[in-house]
């Protein structure tokens, strides 16, 4: 049996459709947040004059605000390949690369 999984973006501002992921960080901190064109621009706009002004960072080690990893789930989650490969091994269409669907990590994780 084959599936066709679909993920719709919503717009994490106004709720409307998302064209985008934007990541950033601040504090050492990493976001993502889902924005339409429109959010995306003001998000950039607002975050312009302090880039303008800012240097890049080299990476290494990023803490977040509690001192811990930037893990997005805790205990047992399996790293994006793992779940890719259980994903396709058990009837799932998945892509090679960006986000696991939700639906998709949740199976994952009922399973294990």
């Amino acid at each position: 049996m084959a599936q066709k999984i679909q993920v719709i973006l919503v717009d994490d501002i106004d709720g409307g459709t998302a064209e985008e992921t934007v990541s950033f960080a601040l504090d050492g901190v990493s976001y993502e947040i889902d924005l339409s064109a429109k959010n995306s621009k003001k998000l950039r706009d607002a975050f312009a004059p302090y880039v303008a002004e800012a240097r890049k960072s080299r990476g290494g080690r990023r803490r977040s605000a509690a001192g811990g990893t930037n893990r997005r789930r805790s205990g047992g989650a399996g790293s994006a390949s793992e779940i890719r490969a259980w994903a396709r091994d058990n009837g799932y269409e998945v892509s090679e690369r960006g986000r696991v669907s939700e639906e998709v990590r949740s199976a994952y994780e009922a399973a294990h």
